[in-house]
């Protein structure tokens, strides 16, 4: 029976690449990638001819149906991602299920994941956590998305493009409060390989002055256990929504399932703020 594959390959040392990775490769009759340059050239300094197929956010669906034909006819397809292990805020996913559902075998060689590597070195707890890809870019989904993040208990893992880098650390200071950990990596495996470690206050300050360079793994310390919500951990989340364009009746119910108070309460303060916005202004 031919195999869907998924292989890891090396995030930036060419030194991690494994040889069942090589041989998978090697063997493949058909290999799917993000793009077919880099991946190219990751084969030919490896020393392999493969006939590559491009597949990404924008063609994993039309791609599905030469996969399926490739499989029939008895080949081996290997999907990889640009760097690191396919599948992982990368597409895979839809491949994967077609190729089950047509009763292909499905397996993967294991390897590089930045995620993982940004999570074991940051020295943040490793027992219990969470990978939340890339955060909402803006307006109401974004500030939901940060709050629920706060409330987190278990350690946090996304990623985070460098124009927007500096505006989330200042996002989940405001609703996680400046003093919550973080490591920041970046090049992981590379030769300009960083780990910046300290409090998202310290980072706003460190990434307002040092411009981001390149894609950022970030990992987030949990919340600790809290006691019942204040006055201030309400109206910091309340102001966090409405900022984000919430109306006075969004806020309020997001707010209220996230720290589990009662609605009722939860919106009188926020037309509190409101008024008393509008009154500023």
């Amino acid at each position: 029976m031919s195999n869907l594959i998924l292989v890891a390959t090396p995030l930036g040392n060419m030194g991690d690449i494994s040889p069942r990775a090589i041989e998978a490769l090697t063997n493949a009759g058909l290999v799917c990638c993000e793009d077919t340059r880099r991946t190219g050239l990751l084969l030919h300094n490896l020393g392999i001819a493969a006939t590559l197929m491009r597949v990404d956010d924008h063609t994993e669906h039309a791609s599905i149906p030469r996969v399926l034909d490739a499989l029939n006819d008895g080949r081996d397809v290997c999907l990889v991602t640009d760097a690191g292990t396919p599948g992982i805020s990368d597409p895979g996913s839809r491949l994967v299920r077609a190729a089950i559902d047509s009763s292909h075998n499905v397996s993967a060689i294991p390897g590089p994941a930045a995620l993982i590597m940004a999570l074991i070195i940051s020295g943040l707890p490793t027992d219990r956590f969470i990978f939340d890809g890339f955060i909402a870019r803006s307006g109401q989904e974004r500030a939901a998305h940060i709050n629920e993040l706060a409330l987190q208990r278990r350690t946090v893992i996304l990623y985070e493009a460098p124009h927007r880098l500096h505006r989330t650390l200042v996002d989940l200071s405001v609703a996680c409060g400046p003093e919550r950990q973080v490591a920041l990596c970046r090049e992981l495996t590379k030769i300009h390989e960083e780990v910046w470690r300290g409090t998202l206050g310290e980072a706003v300050d460190h990434y307002g002055t040092n411009e981001p360079q390149g894609e950022f793994v970030l990992v987030l310390q949990g919340a600790p256990d809290a006691p019942p919500p204040t006055a201030d951990d309400i109206d910091r989340l309340l102001i966090a929504e409405l900022a984000g364009g919430a109306s006075t009746k969004d806020a309020s119910t997001a707010v209220s399932h996230i720290l589990g108070v009662p609605k009722k309460s939860v919106y009188n303060r926020a037309v509190e703020i409101t008024n008393s916005r509008k009154i500023a202004d």
